[in-house]
């Protein structure tokens, strides 16, 4: 299971950009990863989002369905989330970018989170 966050403040949306491995560098994500085993998937998105961004968040609604991942039991969810403490920093990311929601779907996204990025942008009110 991965899991992943779209933290959304002030109606923009969070995207990370991959800086390894070297076939995906450069295209963007949510930021999260896997659940440890025995560990609640917001609990494990929780502490993906303070290791990789130095950041608190609060996780709310779920964003869209499960995506599958290349293989029968590999999947992605993907959850709104909200910033409680501390400022995003690229800790494990080339770069981060605040998003709007129509500007969504002009980023390169890696494969598994493009369905949830086209949900998201609906939710919030864009045309996608």
């Amino acid at each position: 299971m991965i899991v992943g966050a779209a933290i959304v403040r002030d109606g923009l949306v969070l995207a990370c950009e991959r800086a390894t491995p070297a076939e995906v560098a450069g295209r963007w994500e949510f930021p999260g990863g896997k659940v440890e085993p025995g560990e609640p998937d917001e609990a494990a998105l929780i502490r993906e989002c303070e290791e990789e961004l130095g950041v608190t968040i609060k996780v709310g609604e779920r964003v869209g369905t499960d995506v599958p991942l290349g293989t029968r039991t590999a999947v992605l969810r993907v959850w709104q989330a909200t910033l409680v403490d501390g400022e995003p920093a690229p800790l494990e990311h080339a770069s981060l970018r605040w998003v709007a929601p129509t500007d969504l779907l002009d980023l390169d996204w890696l494969p598994a989170d493009q369905p949830i990025v086209a949900d998201l942008a609906r939710e919030l009110g864009a045309a996608a």
